[in-house]
């Protein structure tokens, strides 16, 4: 398929999540016309990050603009059929409340669970700090030996279904009039402090008013088109599906081990996963996987923390990318100060989806009104990262 126009106000590069929902929120916006192309390589969105996810959300940061950004969007998926125009062929999302469980072994951690729970709780989450009693008065299937306190809630946490949002943005974003193109961004023409066009594998060379960096793990390659950097890698992340002779007796919150191991409830099996002890980066196409892992990390520290787990069968497992942000695993966004039609949307380090909703708003909102509306990105702009400025939030797994 050619492209229907040989210039377009806006390309996005990259048809994933954060793709299509910015396609879709600018078709939104009062008063945009502008012609949106979104350029994806792989359409069958195989390998992409948006495919792999384990689809959760939390209200549980430590930073109030996370906080911010997750609160909408637990408003979007409960609202969902009626953020999308209320269409016949949109269903209605719902979100499971097992929440998130954190867990902490040392002084400093339960200190930093206490700090963060007040912080949550100032803006309206219902999150619980708990001490080992009320964690094994709620929870007596964990072995808390070493544990001190935890932090968990169950309001606007837990899992939904991330895909049947994604499809919902891609398809209302072209029913809206976005175009989405089956194909590659190889280069970019800059002049100056603009890119002026970018050129695709198919051949073709298309002027853009501006750009948007949606790309994900390849973010990197594509901010260096237009002479870029940032500081955004593949990572490997492991997700294991499993089914246990025990079950237990209610739901398994999404609980984070000290270990940096996570599982929960995953309908009748159960999901953990998590990264390697060594966690390079790894090419953008390197899905391969290390199957000790399971055996000599998962399943013994899942067995350690659940005992009712020691007999459990792995039933499926995969591979994901993380497009991690070596600064400090945050998104960052917005436009770049030498080159001001080109927009990031990277780095989100595992965010990512659950943070859609609100960010594809603001984004939308920046390129049809140059500035954020509803909610004050600039904290994520890209501009901390060329300072070598983190953007400080403690509850990153």
């Amino acid at each position: 398929m050619n492209p229907k126009h040989a210039s377009y106000d806006v390309v996005i590069v990259g048809g994933g999540i954060y793709g299509s929902s910015i396609a879709w929120w600018l078709t939104q916006m009062a008063g945009f016309d502008g012609r949106i192309l979104v350029i994806e390589k792989d359409p069958t969105y195989a390998q992409a990050a948006t495919s792999l996810t384990n689809s959760c959300i939390r209200q549980q940061f430590s930073n109030p603009t996370n906080i911010a950004i997750s609160q909408f969007g637990a408003e979007f998926i409960h609202n969902f059929q009626k953020f999308m125009g209320a269409s016949d062929d949109v269903p209605a999302l719902s979100l499971q409340n097992f929440g998130y469980l954190y867990l902490a072994d040392t002084a400093a951690q339960a200190d930093t669970l206490r700090e963060s729970q007040q912080v949550q709780a100032q803006l309206g989450a219902g999150t619980r700090h708990m001490l080992r009693d009320e964690i094994a008065d709620a929870y007596p299937f964990y072995n808390l030996d070493d544990i001190l306190a935890a932090n968990h809630n169950r309001m606007n946490e837990g899992y939904f279904d991330g895909g049947t949002m994604f499809d919902c943005f891609r398809r209302m974003a072209r029913k809206n009039g976005a175009e989405y193109l089956s194909d590659e961004v190889v280069a970019m023409t800059r002049v100056g402090t603009r890119v002026e066009s970018v050129t695709l594998k198919s051949g073709a060379t298309l002027s853009c008013g501006l750009v948007v960096n949606a790309s994900g793990t390849r973010a990197a390659a594509t901010a260096r088109m237009a002479g870029l950097d940032i500081p955004v890698e593949a990572r490997r992340r492991y997700t294991y599906i499993f089914d246990a002779a025990e079950p237990l007796d209610r739901d398994l919150p999404l609980t984070i081990d000290p270990s940096g191991v996570h599982f929960r409830t995953d309908g009748r099996y159960y999901m953990a996963g998590g990264g390697p002890d060594q966690d390079p980066a790894v090419d953008v196409d390197d899905f391969e996987a290390d199957h000790s892992l399971w055996e000599e990390k998962f399943w013994p520290i899942i067995a350690h923390r659940i005992p009712q787990f020691e007999r459990i069968k792995l039933v499926n497992m995969w591979v994901g990318h993380y497009d991690y942000n070596t600064l400090d695993q945050n998104a960052i966004l917005g436009p770049h100060p030498e080159v001001s039609n080109f927009v990031f949307v990277n780095g989100f380090s595992g965010h990512g989806l659950q943070q859609a909703p609100a960010i594809g708003r603001g984004i939308a909102e920046w390129i049809a009104y140059g500035a954020y509306r509803s909610l004050d990105l600039a904290p994520f702009g890209v501009e901390r990262v060329l300072r070598g400025e983190k953007f400080l939030e403690k509850a990153v797994i």
